[in-house]
C-alpha cells in the first residue's frame, strides 16, 4: 500500500528526504532479494528433456504466435494419506502411472499481446503419435510427452512451441500460496463422490477445494430446490477448468500487485507444482499471461459429438470445430468465442 506523508514544513531539520531515501533503499534491496530468491527458485523447476526434444523436431519458432501445451497430471505419486482429500482421490495403490486429467493450449499473439485458451476433452478419440493406432487423447500422455505433442500436431495441425505440466498434488500448494482462489457461482454446487460443496455467490477456495472443483466429474447444481447433474460430462468440466484458470491467474496477479514481496512465495508454490520443457522461460511466460490474469483472454471449446468405438463411448471432433483449430494452428482468424 502506498505510504502517505504529512508534508508540514520543518525549518529546523528537513528529515523527510532522508526517510524517503531510506524507504527507497529498503524497497530496492527488497526487490533485489525477491529477484534473487525467485531466480533461485526457478532453477529448481523440473525440465522435461523428452518434451524439449519433441518440440525441437516438431515446432519451429513462429513470428506471429506461440502455443503452450498445458497438461494437468492426475498422477497420485506423492499423495499424502493425511491430506483432507486423500479418501476422494486415492493414492498410487488405487491409480498408478501417468494420466492426463486436463489438456489445454494457451495461444499467445505476439503482435497484440492477447491470449486465447482451448481445452481438449480427455475422452476425445484421436490417432495417437504418428498415427499407428487410435485411442483416447489422454492415453497419448501415458505413452510419453513426445507422443502427446505429436498427437496434437498431427491430429489437429497445431504447432506446440512450449510444454508446461502441473502436478495436481503440487497444484494445491500453489493455490494456497496465493491465498486461495475466488470462484463465483449462481447456484449451490456439489460433487457427492468427493464431498465437495460450494455455497451460491463468491467463495474463496483453498487448495483442496480448488482441486475438487476443477476435477469434479459428478458436478451438480441446485436449481429451484432440485439438484441437477451436469450432463455435459467432460465438456462442462473443461468449461469450469477454464473458468478456474482465469480466476487463479487474476488472484495471483492481484496479490503480487498489492504486495510485491509475495512474489517469492507465489513462485515457490509454482515451482513445486510444475514441469516444463527445457527452453521455457517462466518469467517471460508469466508476463505473457498478464492479460489473461486481468480477464482479457478468449476462451474456446471444441464442438464434439459422442460415438461408440467397440464397447467404448468416446468423443469425436465435429466439423464445426474447424475455425477454432485453424486459429490455434495459425491458419485462420480468431472466431467468435463459443462460451
Amino acid at each position: 500500500m502506498p505510504r502517505t506523508h504529512n508534508l508540514k514544513k520543518d525549518t529546523a531539520s528537513p528529515k523527510w528526504p532522508g526517510a524517503l531515501f531510506l524507504m527507497l533503499l529498503i524497497s530496492t534491496l527488497g526487490a533485489f532479494q525477491i529477484a534473487a530468491a525467485t531466480k533461485s527458485q526457478l532453477a529448481t523447476v523440473q525440465r522435461d528433456l523428452v518434451a524439449t526434444s519433441a518440440l525441437t523436431l516438431l515446432s519451429e519458432p513462429n513470428a506471429g504466435f506461440e502455443n503452450y501445451l498445458l497438461v494437468g497430471s492426475d498422477s497420485r505419486e506423492g499423495a499424502d494419506p493425511n491430506d483432507a482429500d486423500f479418501a476422494a482421490i486415492g493414492g498410487e495403490g488405487e491409480v498408478s502411472g501417468r494420466r492426463s486429467d486436463t489438456l489445454m493450449i494457451f495461444h499467445y499473439d505476439i503482435a497484440t499481446g492477447s491470449g486465447a485458451l482451448v481445452s481438449f476433452p480427455r475422452d476425445l478419440w484421436v490417432k495417437l503419435g504418428d498415427g499407428q493406432k487410435a485411442g483416447r487423447i489422454n492415453a497419448a500422455y501415458q505413452l510419453g510427452t513426445d507422443v502427446l505433442i505429436r498427437t496434437i500436431q498431427n491430429e489437429f495441425g497445431i504447432p506446440i512451441h512450449h510444454y508446461l505440466e502441473i502436478n495436481f498434488q503440487g497444484f494445491k500448494g500453489l493455490v494456497d500460496a496465493i491465498g486461495g482462489v475466488k470462484i463465483c457461482q449462481q447456484y449451490p454446487s456439489r460433487d457427492r463422490r468427493t464431498g465437495f460443496y460450494m455455497k451460491p455467490g463468491c467463495n474463496n477456495l483453498n487448495g483442496v477445494k480448488s482441486l475438487a472443483f476443477a476435477r469434479s466429474r459428478y458436478f451438480e447444481t441446485k436449481v429451484e430446490n432440485e439438484w441437477q447433474v451436469d450432463g455435459t460430462s467432460d465438456i462442462g468440466r473443461g468449461k469450469r477448468q477454464r473458468q478456474f484458470i482465469g480466476a487463479m491467474l487474476n488472484t495471483a496477479l492481484t496479490r503480487i500487485i498489492s504486495n510485491p514481496f509475495s512474489v517469492s512465495g507465489v513462485f515457490a508454490g509454482a515451482t513445486n507444482a510444475i514441469i516444463t520443457d527445457e527452453n521455457l522461460d517462466l518469467i517471460e511466460f508469466a508476463a505473457k499471461m498478464k492479460p489473461a490474469a486481468s480477464g482479457d483472454i478468449t476462451k474456446y471449446s471444441l464442438a464434439v459429438y459422442s460415438k461408440s468405438v467397440g464397447d467404448e463411448s468416446v468423443l469425436r471432433v465435429d466439423k464445426d470445430s474447424g475455425p477454432v483449430l485453424d486459429f490455434f494452428g495459425g491458419r485462420g482468424p480468431a472466431p467468435a468465442p463459443g462460451e
